[in-house]
């Protein structure tokens, strides 16, 4: 599933492309993804783009009445293509712009989504969010403070989106291993130095991936049609059975909250 760092990759490889421009109008192939997409979408007519920003997972176009928000769901992705280049079976959405070129949206298991906001403030799909990982509001101290006391185990708290978003499977499987921290425990057992540590390596786990492009695992492709190349440098997501590649002891895995997580029981504690 693309996470923060394939939606930002998106975003900055969508912008140059919009912003300035025009979407003349829509083309939707397939309006039943995961919520349809919305009807103001569809009759979408010459509407100038003033911004692609991100929030959390969510790709958002300013328009000059309100923001198209994108979710790309399990295995969507938008790319930058000629308008001339004929859709697949899997390309549902097009947003046909001024340049001549076209914003695709392809997604197999069409579990994405198009949706329509006047007003972010009161989009449901927002609203309950909590802070972006890679702004000032997520640090140590805002860690420390919200795990006491909590039980849930730390791994599944941090993907909780009302905690801090973006924080997907990968990432904090990868973050709680630079951090050191076995993903096994509760979250209300994290030292103020430990929660301090393990902010900081999510900004820098997340960082990294977005300099590479993102992970491409399945589906995920950039904006530009190449992969993210952070998969690369994954130290223990998807290698259960192989060697660490800092002590040499086999990564483990277990399932968490119904997602598999991966760590090093050596080099966790």
């Amino acid at each position: 599933m693309p996470e923060l760092p394939e939606i930002e990759t998106s975003r900055r490889g969508i912008e140059p492309y919009m912003v300035g421009h025009h979407i003349v109008k829509a083309v939707v192939r397939q309006p039943k993804l995961r919520w349809p997409v919305s009807g103001q979408i569809m009759t979408l007519e010459n509407a100038p783009v003033i911004s692609v920003q991100r929030r959390a997972k969510y790709l958002l176009i300013e328009l000059p009445d309100g923001w198209i928000i994108g979710h790309l769901g399990m295995s969507g992705s938008v790319r930058i293509l000629p308008e001339f280049i004929e859709p697949g079976k899997h390309d549902h959405v097009d947003f046909i712009l001024s340049t001549g070129q076209v914003l695709r949206y392809t997604d197999p298991r069409r579990f994405g989504a198009w949706l329509w906001e006047e007003d972010l403030a009161t989009s449901n799909v927002l609203k309950h969010l909590g802070p972006e990982p890679l702004s000032d509001a997520f640090n140590g101290d805002y860690l420390l403070t919200r795990s006491r006391n909590k039980k849930t185990l730390i791994k599944p708290w941090l993907m909780d989106n009302k905690l801090v978003v973006g924080v997907g499977n990968i990432y904090a499987s990868e973050s709680l291993f630079e951090a050191k921290i076995l993903p096994q425990r509760p979250a209300g057992s994290l030292t103020e130095s430990e929660a301090q540590r393990l902010a900081l390596t999510i900004k820098k786990v997340l960082q990294r991936s977005i300099e590479q492009g993102g992970t491409t695992l399945k589906d995920f492709l950039q904006a530009d049609g190449k992969p993210g190349y952070f998969a690369q440098e994954l130290q223990v997501y998807g290698r259960a059975g192989e060697p660490c590649k800092t002590c040499g002891t086999l990564i483990e895995s277990e399932k968490h909250g119904q997602r598999t997580t991966f760590f090093c029981r050596h080099c966790q504690r």
